[in-house]
């Protein structure tokens, strides 16, 4: 009786062929997912005069840097923020971002530059728990009790926060922050946004929870209600790396 011989180099061209098939079927997910988000994003304007009156700004978090400094990104959103403010386009902004330990703040430094420059502190609320735009989005309508908005973001970020926003449930349009030509966006970046809004159709599509927490009625709250407790003595500043 002959015995057969297997040969593995024999298997190699239905491997790659598999191989080849699993790549072309997620580079067609992810180009999916990205023509959704960008196609369902809601409408945006770069000018204050612009944006509608809406009761509420939401301003994500993003970057603050190690010396506690908002990042160029991070202050051009508070920037806008600020201008609507002053304008009479909206009453309350709420800030949301990451806050995973004291040495990391984003809601608070953003809280404590607009009131610096001349925002009411009792129309500024945190939202603590901002750890993704989803979350940002869904704690804004089940927290807060956000249903209209004017979403603060660049650019690049604008179409996956408004189909997040509406996606929760707030009816949403955008001013972008795009205030500088330079440090918002380079390649890595460019690359986490494409990746980021595959990970926002699947939040939608899996319900993904965000944190719960107590309500603060945006309407009828003064916003230093929402403000985290002070830090322990010693603490060093928001962006402060090692916690």
């Amino acid at each position: 009786m002959r015995r057969l011989i297997s040969y593995p180099w024999r298997r190699w061209p239905r491997l790659t062929k598999f191989a080849i098939g699993g790549a072309i079927a997620l580079v067609l997910v992810v180009a999916a997912a990205n023509l959704y988000v960008l196609w369902s994003g809601g409408d945006s304007t770069s000018s204050v005069a612009d944006v509608p009156k809406t009761e509420v700004a939401i301003v994500p978090g993003a970057l603050v840097e190690r010396d506690g400094d908002l990042s160029v990104m991070l202050a051009a959103r508070v920037e806008q923020a600020s201008r609507l403010w002053h304008a009479g386009k909206v009453e309350k902004i709420l800030v949301s971002g990451d806050h995973g330990t004291w040495k990391y703040d984003e809601p608070d430094t953003m809280r404590k530059a607009l009131v610096r420059d001349g925002v009411a502190p009792e129309d500024v609320f945190e939202d603590h728990a901002g750890f993704d735009t989803w979350a940002t989005m869904v704690r804004a309508r089940r927290i807060f009790g956000v249903d209209e908005a004017v979403v603060i973001t660049q650019g690049f970020h604008m179409p996956r926060a408004l189909y997040l926003a509406d996606a929760a449930g707030i009816d949403a349009t955008g001013l972008t922050a795009d205030l500088h030509h330079w440090g918002y966006q380079g390649r890595k970046s460019t690359v986490r946004e494409v990746l980021s809004r595959v990970k926002a159709v699947a939040d939608v599509t899996l319900d993904t929870p965000a944190m719960a927490g107590p309500k603060i009625p945006i309407a009828t709250t003064d916003g230093r209600e929402s403000w985290g407790p002070a830090p322990p003595p010693g603490t060093p500043p928001a962006g402060s790396p090692g916690g």
